[in-house]
């Protein structure tokens, strides 16, 4: 793939290419312990570390009591340390869920190979759901993103306000089919290494070995599947079906590109870091929670 392609194709790495962790299917010890909000106080409220989903297993979490509760959902490649600084931040005041999607880190891979942007916003109605969660705030980096925006479209009644972190919005048929024949090709681990490349430009070296760590545990068949799922991502359904708060979160290479899902609507609130790779959160944890919380303030049940 050449320079020219990989720079065109430079918004879709962000959903594609932000990694997939663990291709383990593993099951571990199910903890789950049944909370009812309804009935359970706040402060006896029991965490769980399992629930079962529509593809098996979901791994979360959960902890701290109070406010609306915010449920945060990974990029490709993720897993809840992704977001611990944001968890550590928030429990402080209210409670924070982290989930890993469908093949990421303890959860169950799914045995009918479906990792589509559908399937994994599934995967956060399963966790919602079992917590019998009322209305939460969700937050969502890339491939998160797209999963977490899909079900606010679909449940909007439920998503009191959304944050998209590295987010972009729909892709060209001229732009991602060149990028799937390369990865169907010879060109497959140059392609993969150049997104990465692009990604973690400007990471802390301690992101940049975290995450470079979980991308290397995917398989090509997972990859390959799992970008052409979200080149068929479309975010324009859903952006018409939510009205609530809503904020979008970019790098500052990411923030005036023709794909980037703030462009796509013309009300969405965005903010900018600048000076980070695209994981904004892991290297500049206190500005990213500051714009959290900025957001956060303004949120009502």
């Amino acid at each position: 793939m050449n320079n020219s392609l990989l720079a065109r194709a430079r918004p879709l790495a962000i959903l594609a290419i932000s990694t997939l962790a663990s291709t383990a299917c593993q099951k571990p010890t199910d903890k789950t312990v049944t909370n009812d909000p309804t009935t359970t106080p706040a402060a006896a409220v029991v965490p769980r570390t399992n629930i079962n989903g529509p593809a098996g297993i979901v791994h979360i979490d959960d902890g701290g009591t109070g406010g609306i509760p915010v449920v945060f959902i990974h990029s490709f490649g993720g897993d809840v340390s992704h977001w611990q600084a944001q968890l550590a931040h928030l429990r402080t005041t209210r409670r924070a869920i982290a989930l890993e999607l469908r093949a990421h880190g303890q959860s169950a891979s799914p045995a009918n190979g479906d990792y589509s942007v559908k399937a994994f916003s599934q995967d956060i109605a399963a966790v919602v759901d079992s917590l019998a969660l009322p209305k939460f705030v969700l937050i969502g980096h890339s491939l998160g993103g797209a999963a977490a925006l899909i079900y606010a479209g679909d449940h909007p009644d439920r998503v009191a306000g959304l944050i998209v972190v590295g987010t972009p919005g729909a892709t060209p048929t001229k732009v991602s089919e060149p990028i799937i024949a390369a990865l169907e090709s010879d060109q497959y681990q140059k392609t993969m290494d150049d997104y990465m490349k692009q990604l973690l430009a400007n990471a802390k070296p301690e992101v940049a070995s975290k995450v470079d760590a979980q991308f290397h545990k995917l398989s090509r068949e997972q990859s390959t599947i799992i970008v052409k799922e979200t080149f068929a991502y479309d975010p324009k359904p859903a952006l018409a079906a939510y009205h609530g708060p809503m904020l979008s979160v970019t790098t500052a290479t990411e923030k005036d590109t023709p794909m980037s899902l703030h462009n796509l609507k013309a009300d969405m609130q965005h903010q900018t870091i600048a000076g980070t790779s695209h994981w904004m959160h892991l290297d500049k944890p206190d500005e990213f929670n500051a714009l959290m919380d900025t957001f956060l303030q303004g949120i009502r049940p």
